[in-house]
């Protein structure tokens, strides 16, 4: 029963490495799974299956060496909030957006009410959008953030490093996130924020 219960286990997690939308979170869990099902095709001695999970196993090994060794090439586009480029980003993503900042359901329904109060950095990879940040600056160089969002492409955390690394030269010293979304806060943990009071900070 145990044999079989690892079998089972391989079995699950190669088929939810194909719901991942990251490739690189695809590769990792399909590896993981490839192991334990090619162990468990050795146990049964099954010999074909075993094979074919040692090739799947050499193939993501590969792959995920290509995947980490390029480097992805973003640029930093500054918008506003009537720009009819960010508004089709904010339809396309709209649902996974509010998915991680819920608060933001009335701002983004309401752009036009938004004015010059808001100011947009658009980030993309290769011309392919990537993620967008949205808020206030304020004039002490502090960003108040509405949305930081990224694609779930580019969900690596590359695309925040190069964002953080540019917004200096925009006059942004400090960014701070006041918002309530327990989804966004692993992110900004693993981005360098820091918990100051009510809002979590970071200084550029």
């Amino acid at each position: 029963m145990l044999i079989e219960c690892i079998g089972y286990l391989g079995s699950v997690l190669v088929v939810v490495s194909m719901l991942m939308s990251s490739v690189v979170k695809l590769r990792v869990i399909n590896t993981v799974g490839s192991c334990i099902s090619g162990t468990y095709a050795l146990v049964i001695h099954s010999y074909p299956l075993a094979l074919m999970n040692l090739c799947l196993i050499v193939i993501n090994f590969y792959n995920l060496a290509k995947l980490l060794k390029s480097e992805q090439h973003y640029d930093l586009i500054s918008g506003r909030t009537d720009d009819a480029y960010f508004t089709y980003f904010l339809n396309h993503y709209k649902n996974d957006i509010l998915h991680f900042f819920p608060e933001a359901d009335s701002t983004l329904t309401d752009l036009a009410a938004l004015g010059n109060t808001h100011t947009v950095f658009i980030i993309c990879c290769d011309t392919v959008p990537a993620g967008i940040l949205l808020g206030t600056l304020l004039e002490n160089g502090t960003f108040a953030i509405t949305v930081d969002y990224t694609t779930p492409m580019y969900r690596d955390c590359s695309a925040g490093r190069f964002l953080y690394a540019r917004l200096p030269e925009n006059g942004i010293r400090t960014l701070a996130y006041m918002g309530n979304s327990d989804r966004h806060v692993p992110y900004l943990q693993k981005m360098g924020f820091q918990k100051e009071h009510n809002a979590y900070v970071k200084h550029l």
